[in-house]
């Protein structure tokens, strides 16, 4: 019953009345990214009855009349948060099965899943994501007889906290017939025993050998989590994101929302596969829909896997396994091909590259097609999280946007420092040398690998610390930005990197009325401040979607 009322909240908030006439949002304290990328004050907002913004108004200013005025009170304005980098099916999901991101312990998550199977009996598989074995101090992955001890009568398959490896029991793995004999796919690895069985970890494209026997979630499952993921987003203060990997189901799971009224956000859809990119959109990038809330204009590419699998693609050995160098996910003539396709039909690529080598690699590829594909390309790479430091120049070259999530850089560092050693860390998430080099940044959270919390990931941006404030002094804060620049990477710089610029992202004549009241000013917040934000209402297109009266 809680889901299905999830699903009518958002329902109700997403078809809230709009304002019929002009509106003049007086009396606030208002901060925006201005045209020149710089911080603007004002203290009056007028929309029109379409929910675009036609005028921003200074304290000596002349108030217009308006048909309709909403008394700001004081209280401080901002656009509304953008996150460059999500999987908004993904956050539904997590939200509605088994959560494990906050288990300390092998111990603590084989007992809050042997609790998920007792409380859901009637369910065929049992499914999860968000373990992590190096927060566990395991040392190692989990096994499938560790899951066996705890659910024994049905399939148990659990993603890892970063989508990169997955997790299962002996069903799982019996319905998948998976045995010693099955090879390794490519860009896989199958984790085995001492005789080679497979022991119950399968990382990046070894997971989908199992994968593909999960039973597919029903349209009515998909639709319920559409409505956790907005219900979770806005309760951050996120009125847009860039959808990493959107399937054809998540197309058509957006696709009857805004049909029916319920896509409260925007979402900037970037297509899984050639396929569905030219199933959805066709010869270019599509139309917004449903006053800006939705459009496929690109593609998402995998080209390494992750660093808590060992599967991020390094060009020296791993520290901590000198035999891995980790996975890559596609050759060199296939990453060329596959961006080269997307962009003869004016596509955008977003580039997942997580290792040194996966970075140089994609950063050599923009280079050789930006020969032959000129004007605004905007070409992205998701996480850039290790970049040799002799190729961070050439993140400022061919409009390249590094879409990175701040977040990573406090839950991994002492995994990165374990995988790479002390002497590699030069260009471990290197957000100020990106902007020193001439590169943009866009910032973004990678829920529900991380939570999708934009005030936590500007406190981590400013500081390089955790919300424990530690390391003291911050982790290599060398690489901290200012405030400011925390603010454009969740608002306008977000915005930009998904060629939604002119849209929303900031608040400006002719942009879409997409704001928020917040309890306090982030350029004067302490990093511990920030993570206390309290978001007092949501509006997107001129609409109150959520907050009190």
């Amino acid at each position: 019953m809680r889901l299905v009322s999830v699903l009518a909240a958002v329902s109700a908030l997403a078809l809230a009345a709009p304002a019929m006439a002009d509106t003049l949002v007086d009396n606030v304290d208002g901060v925006t990214i201005d045209a020149e990328g710089k911080v603007k004050r004002f203290s009056g907002l007028v929309f029109d009855d379409d929910g675009t913004i036609t005028a921003v108004l200074d304290r000596s200013d002349k108030r217009p009349r308006t048909d309709y005025l909403v008394d700001g009170g004081g209280k401080v304005m901002l656009p509304g948060m953008i996150d460059a980098h999500v999987h908004v099916m993904g956050i539904g999901f997590g939200a509605l099965t088994l959560d494990l991101s906050d288990t300390n312990s092998l111990k603590e998550a084989l007992a809050k899943i042997k609790a998920f199977a007792e409380e859901n009996a009637g369910r065929p598989w049992i499914l999860g994501r968000g373990w992590n074995q190096e927060k566990w101090g395991l040392g190692r992955f989990p096994t499938a007889a560790e899951l066996d001890a705890v659910v024994a009568d049905r399939p148990v398959w659990l993603e890892r906290v970063d989508g990169h490896a997955a997790w299962g029991n002996s069903l799982a793995i019996k319905a998948a017939n998976v045995t010693a004999k099955t090879a390794d796919p490519a860009g896989g690895r199958i984790i085995r025993d001492a005789k080679g069985n497979p022991a119950g970890v399968f990382v990046d494209n070894a997971a989908l050998l199992v994968q593909k026997e999960v039973p597919a979630p029903r349209p009515e499952d998909r639709d319920l989590a559409l409505a956790k993921a907005q219900e979770v987003l806005l309760g951050y203060g996120v009125t847009a994101v860039a959808d990493m990997g959107t399937s054809l189901a998540d197309w058509h799971t957006f696709r009857r929302a805004g049909d029916t009224g319920r896509l409260a956000i925007r979402i900037m859809s970037y297509a899984d596969s050639i396929e569905t990119l030219e199933t959805v959109a066709g010869p270019e990038p599509s139309v917004w829909l449903y006053d800006d809330r939705l459009r496929m204009g690109g593609i998402k590419l995998y080209l390494d896997g992750a660093l808590g699998s060992r599967g991020a693609a390094l060009k020296a050995p791993y520290h901590d396994d000198p035999g891995a160098k980790g996975l890559p996910l596609l050759s060199p003539s296939q990453l060329r091909n596959l961006m080269s396709r997307a962009a003869m039909d004016n596509f955008q690529t977003a580039v997942h590259a997580i290792g040194d080598a996966a970075n140089a690699e994609v950063l050599g590829a923009i280079e050789e097609l930006s020969e032959s594909y000129k004007g605004d390309r905007r070409w992205r790479i998701e996480h850039a999280q290790i970049v040799d430091p002799v190729d961070i120049a050439r993140l400022g070259q061919h409009g390249v946007i590094a879409s990175m999530q701040p977040l990573h850089q406090t839950s991994d560092r002492l995994m990165a420092e374990a995988r790479l050693g002390p002497d590699r860390l030069a260009g471990a998430y290197p957000w100020r040398s990106v902007l020193k080099a001439g590169g943009r940044l866009a910032f973004g959270s990678d829920a529900p690998v991380e939570p999708a919390n934009p005030w936590a990931g500007m406190a981590a941006a400013i500081s390089r610390t955790d919300a424990r404030g530690e390391p003291f002094g911050g982790w290599h804060p060398e690489e901290t930005v200012t405030r400011e620049q925390a603010l454009a990477g969740f608002t306008a710089d977000a915005a930009f990197a998904g060629f939604a610029d002119g849209r929303f992202g900031r608040l400006l004549p002719g942009e879409r009325a997409d704001f928020l009241f917040v309890d306090r000013d982030p350029l004067f917040a302490s990093p511990e401040g920030l993570r206390e934000t309290k978001v007092l209402q949501v509006w997107i297109g001129g609409v109150k979607v959520r907050g009190e009266d």
